[in-house]
């Protein structure tokens, strides 16, 4: 025994130390500035697309067996988004890297300013389980199209897709380039030690709190991609068929282990019946009579979840669902009913497909209830009053949202995606994920045919003028 654990302590100090002599080699890699010209960084995003084009479909079977996922929904929120995202980078990278020529004073005549834009270096993305490809390549296409080199460490909660991306990206791309690191979390903390230029994580808020203090130790910026319980409101006014729709597609998508599902739901107390019941008759309509048999109701990530779930449905007012199996780790979707607001699941974030509906009476003791809580990732209202649509969009600080849908304003390239306070901070997607992962460096330049002497000691009676100057 004494010389299996020796065996196993060498092996560890040599899988250490090969780890950081390939983030020493990322370093020089970049340094010697191979990563810099824009055709190359093209070239790689269109390797990252044939990549994943011809791994298409292992990548669908990885996660069917990780999370239970159909083929539409491994498309529709994991390899599609990415291949949106890399589509819209391909399209704007010319447009993002050209240097921006901004206005100068004319106090400091003759000169001109700009804007340039240059990659941070070596970057580390955490990833989560939960959207293990997504959530691993949608930032490192950003990492790639600002002209860095990328560590990503996935979730061993996800070992098959895990597994999948590894041998992708070691197959497309050079480790000095872009390398996958497995394994469990004390890996993420032995990476979490060494030097980066930046650190992308995704998770909770808990863990979210480990990264950041381990980046303080090289002060290496950071973007946190968090969550919290993001609050639905349903007011008076909404369209309820709709609104039942969309909620129970966002809230139960990927069986409820989405950061940016729908919490809870906030109702007016006036239509709170109307919307439990068309509620009920669209999960009967997307999962059938026997949701637990339904192949497009993903199951709960592994065993330990899977009872922090059950165990929050003890004591609640289970109003539809609310059954379970536990061989298969698939819950039926939940609507609970009566809700406490100090009940267990009203304390933490759900992560699973379990839907408290709480009313109010006025809009303004949704919006307090909300504000007495942390700031959430997302916010969702269904309205038709442009009234309160304003009221809680001034009044509430959230991530990001939508107005009458749930979960899509991810989907849009177009719109950055972040949290704030403790549901994150930073931003990525399109544009925004190019500018996280770049310097926006600023340069004046002086031309050197006239220099007005006026800023140069001696300064005896030139106040006066630098006064006027300068109003």
């Amino acid at each position: 025994m004494a010389e299996e654990k020796d065996i196993k302590e060498t092996l560890d100090v040599m899988e250490k130390a090969k780890r950081k002599l390939l983030v020493e080699k990322q370093h020089s890699y970049f340094f010697e500035g191979n990563t810099l010209p824009m055709e190359f960084r093209r070239k790689q995003l269109l390797k990252l697309k044939q990549a994943l084009q011809v791994y298409e479909p292992r990548i669908m079977e990885a996660l069917k067996k990780d999370l239970g996922k159909s083929a539409f929904e491994s498309y529709e929120t994991e390899l599609g988004m990415v291949l949106s995202e890399l589509n819209f980078a391909l399209l704007n990278l010319k447009k993002w890297t050209k240097k921006k020529n901004t206005k100068t004073p004319w106090v400091h005549f003759p000169s001109k300013s700009a804007m340039y834009q240059e990659p941070l270096g070596v970057v580390l993305i955490l990833s989560p389980w939960n959207y293990p490809l997504q959530l691993s390549l949608a930032p490192l296409v950003s990492c790639i199209a600002a002209g860095n080199c990328a560590v990503l460490k996935p979730s061993h909660s996800a070992p098959h897709t895990t597994a999948i991306m590894e041998e992708m990206i070691s197959t497309y791309f050079a480790p000095e380039y872009i390398a996958v690191i497995s394994g469990e979390t004390e890996i993420s903390q032995e990476l979490l030690k060494l030097k980066f230029d930046y650190i992308f994580f995704t998770g909770s808020p808990a863990v979210g709190k480990i990264v950041m203090k381990a980046a303080s130790k090289h002060l290496t910026p950071v973007t946190l991609e968090l969550g919290g319980k993001s609050p639905c409101i349903v007011d008076g006014t909404a369209n309820i068929e709709i609104a039942a729709r969309r909620i129970v597609w966002g809230k139960f998508l990927n069986a409820g282990q989405t950061c940016v599902a729908p919490d809870y739901v906030l109702v007016d107390e006036s239509v709170k019946e109307r919307l439990v019941d068309r509620m009920i008759q669209y999960i009967l309509a997307f999962y059938g009579t026997k949701p637990l048999k339904s192949k497009d109701l993903p199951h709960i990530i592994n065993e330990k979840h899977f009872n922090r779930l059950c165990g929050l449905l003890e004591g609640q007012n289970i109003r539809y669902g609310g059954k379970f199996d536990a061989e298969i780790r698939k819950i039926e979707p939940t609507i609970l009913t009566e809700v406490k607001e100090n009940s267990a699941v009203m304390q933490e974030e759900i992560f699973g497909p379990l839907l408290p509906i709480l009313t109010y009476n006025k809009l303004e003791n949704a919006i307090d209830f909300i504000k007495k809580r942390e700031k959430p990732l997302a916010l969702y209202l269904f309205t038709n009053s442009q009234k309160n649509e304003r009221k809680i969009l001034q009044k509430v600080s959230f991530g990001g949202g939508c107005i009458n849908d749930t979960i899509v304003h991810l989907a849009n390239p177009h719109l950055s995606f972040g949290g704030v306070g403790q549901s994150g901070m930073g931003a990525y997607h399109g544009k925004k994920g190019f500018e996280t992962f770049s310097h926006e460096k600023s340069i004046l330049k002086k031309h050197v045919g006239i220099d007005i002497p006026l800023r140069y000691p001696p300064y005896m009676g030139k106040l006066g003028l630098l006064h006027l100057l300068l109003k």
